[in-house]
């Protein structure tokens, strides 16, 4: 492991000790939206698969988390196993589905699916409360340990996004991912060579979808309500444009970009009445001078300036 990983996760651990709770539960939101993208990245970055649907899981788990405990009162240590269990089944069959195009259809499939979603949380309102969204909804407390507190809840997501990030990227840099990678840059070739396309993409599809579930549960452990917007086609695509900006096929790039999608969207709300028009901006600045992203753009350039050096 990198040097700047264990700088960062020592960086992370000491943050809340020196900022104020606003500033820890920003982050605690920046840790769960970088594991949705990372998700996301594993389908567009390895997979070549762009995605505009991936919000559906995200929105699943929580919706199954929140209804298991307000229809049937069962404890998180039953409800996060049977939320992530449906919503990988779910991704099963909408695999089969997306599956069945690549490129522009794939995107419109997942959309397509995601949107179908969005509308039955709308409008089936005795299970879903419709527009009002399901509220009430408690935190989990492992081993006892309350995690209402800002910082203690902060912890918990560190360490379930550092071990969902961790797991990966030992699934991209695992064998499997070299040929994961092989079917994005060159799917006819691994297929006359022996390898089965469809079905490395479907299993990475329900890899991916098994990650969002868990920024799912993350989301609506942190907000404790959750809304039909969490399904929408904007939640997913704020995803697929962070890991765009911070650079995708890379490791930290979904990170990198999820901090900024948030950032912009918590401080310069604050500040900007139109903030969307300030995110677009920046967005533009990032494709215009760095086209591969945050992360390989901020490398390009060091290269160079210590070769000048």
């Amino acid at each position: 492991m990198k040097t700047w990983v264990f700088g960062t996760l020592a960086l992370l651990a000491v943050l809340p000790l020196g900022v104020g709770e606003y500033y820890v539960n920003l982050a605690s939101q920046v840790l769960i939206f970088a594991v949705f993208a990372a998700s996301i990245n594993l389908l567009l970055g390895y997979g070549g698969l762009p995605s505009l649907g991936h919000a559906a899981y995200l929105g699943v788990a929580a919706y199954l988390s929140a209804l298991l405990q307000l229809k049937l009162g069962l404890s998180h240590w039953v409800i996060a196993p049977l939320a992530l269990l449906g919503t990988t089944v779910m991704a099963c069959a909408f695999g089969l589905i997306a599956l069945r195009a690549a490129g522009l259809g794939f995107l419109m499939l997942t959309l397509a699916l995601s949107q179908v979603l969005w509308g039955t949380a709308y409008r089936w309102v005795s299970m879903t409360d419709g527009d009002n969204g399901l509220r009430g909804l408690a935190r989990p407390a492992p081993f006892g340990i309350n995690l209402d507190g800002a910082p203690a809840f902060y912890y918990f997501t560190l360490l379930i996004a550092a071990f969902a990030i961790w797991m990966m990227a030992r699934f991209v840099n695992s064998p499997f991912g070299a040929t994961l990678k092989g079917t994005r840059d060159q799917s006819r070739r691994m297929s006359a060579l022996g390898y089965h396309v469809w079905l490395i993409r479907w299993v990475t599809f329900i890899y991916a979808a098994f990650w969002g579930a868990v920024s799912g549960l993350l989301f609506v452990y942190y907000h404790k309500y959750i809304h039909p917007v969490s399904l929408s086609l904007a939640n997913s695509a704020e995803g697929l444009l962070a890991v765009i900006a911070g650079g995708s096929g890379t490791l930290a790039g979904p990170i990198v970009g999820a901090a900024i999608v948030l950032l912009l969207k918590n401080w310069a709300s604050a500040y900007i009445e139109r903030w969307n028009m300030l995110l677009g901006f920046v967005f533009v600045f990032i494709v215009v001078f760095m086209p591969e992203g945050v992360v390989p753009g901020v490398k390009r350039l060091w290269k160079r300036y210590i070769s000048r050096a």
